[in-house]
């Protein structure tokens, strides 16, 4: 069996498309399955069991013998929560209960981080497992997301194999349930389909442009490729960057989408919101040399590639992948 945590989000239900179309069967689906807005990520997928995630350590400890690896993708993404007590029950301490159980019954292990464990990007986004001491998160989820992978780098007994990966800006089908935290492609899109306009953040520092704020955005058709390259392959454990070693403006985005929906560019600059002006990231761009050692040698789909896709594949009209 194959198990997918967060099976009904984003990242999740692609990764059980994904692994569908490869051929892979006895798939096993982990969610909270609370949020109604999620039940067309799992439409007519082939599922061999449905688990809730509260009930799940207990299966995983009657039946670790039969899991091949666990996929841990299900995680408290709000960017805006500040409940440390929600973020340290579902992003810290629920991996390190799966971590253990991987170790007890010998399962690889593979889960995701986030490029928000880099905060402001001072200290760079290199993934060596030496400068993590000293990155700052700009927000408690970023903190979470960091507190876990340092406590991996601390473990003397590990899962016959890991990875963790620091997810960048990904984007595409299945994301249609995270409202405001969904990617601002999709919001574009939205934002043209309403008014025919897109709205970008004006830029508060002197140096960047209004709409040139730089991001390294990622298709998750291509995150789903490594995650799969890496559950095949299972040669290096350790800490990844997953993004395309390539930094885009939201103004690239913006047009992008206007053509991909073969509609006139029209944009309008508003003020970055008070309350998370001092914590906006206005670059991030992902060191992808450690991926590439690792024998992941696939090109990445171009920003303008992967908005082509989703829009005329998935949100015209609005579909499931």
């Amino acid at each position: 069996m194959i198990v997918v945590t967060g099976a009904a989000g984003f990242i999740g239900s692609a990764m059980l498309a994904l692994l569908e179309e490869q051929g892979y069967g006895d798939l096993v689906a982990v969610d909270a399955f609370d949020v109604r807005a999620k039940e067309g990520n799992l439409q007519g997928k082939k599922l061999r069991e449905k688990i809730h995630r509260d009930a799940f350590p207990a299966w995983l400890n009657t039946h670790g013998a039969s899991v091949q690896i666990i996929l841990h993708i299900g995680a408290r993404t709000d960017t805006a929560e500040f409940d440390d007590a929600v973020l340290n029950a579902l992003n810290l301490d629920y991996s390190k209960t799966l971590w253990a159980l991987c170790v007890k019954h010998s399962i690889p292990f593979m889960y995701a981080s986030s490029a928000a464990t880099y905060g402001d990007g001072a200290f760079g986004f290199d993934d060596t497992v030496q400068g993590l001491a000293r990155l700052q998160p700009l927000n408690p989820y970023g903190w979470s997301k960091h507190h876990f992978d340092i406590w991996v780098q601390e473990q003397a007994i590990t899962p016959p194999f890991w990875a963790g990966f620091k997810f960048f800006n990904v984007f595409g089908p299945n994301e249609y349930h995270k409202q405001r935290m969904a990617s601002v492609v999709y919001h574009a899109y939205n934002q043209i389909q309403q008014g025919g306009n897109v709205r970008l953040f004006k830029s508060h520092k002197a140096d960047y442009q209004d709409g040139m704020q730089l991001r390294d955005f990622i298709y998750v058709k291509d995150v789903v490729k490594v995650l799969l390259y890496f559950m095949e392959h299972r040669k290096y454990s350790d800490l990844y960057n997953l993004g395309t070693g390539t930094a885009r403006s939201f103004l690239d985005l913006a047009k992008a989408t206007f053509d991909a929906m073969k509609q006139e560019h029209r944009i309008e600059y508003v003020d970055i919101p008070a309350d998370i002006r001092e914590k906006y990231q206005y670059y991030t761009c992902a060191n992808m040399h450690k991926l590439r050692e690792a024998g992941y040698s696939a090109a990445f789909m171009t920003l303008e590639e992967g908005i082509k896709d989703y829009v005329s594949h998935y949100l015209i009209p609005e579909t499931y992948y």
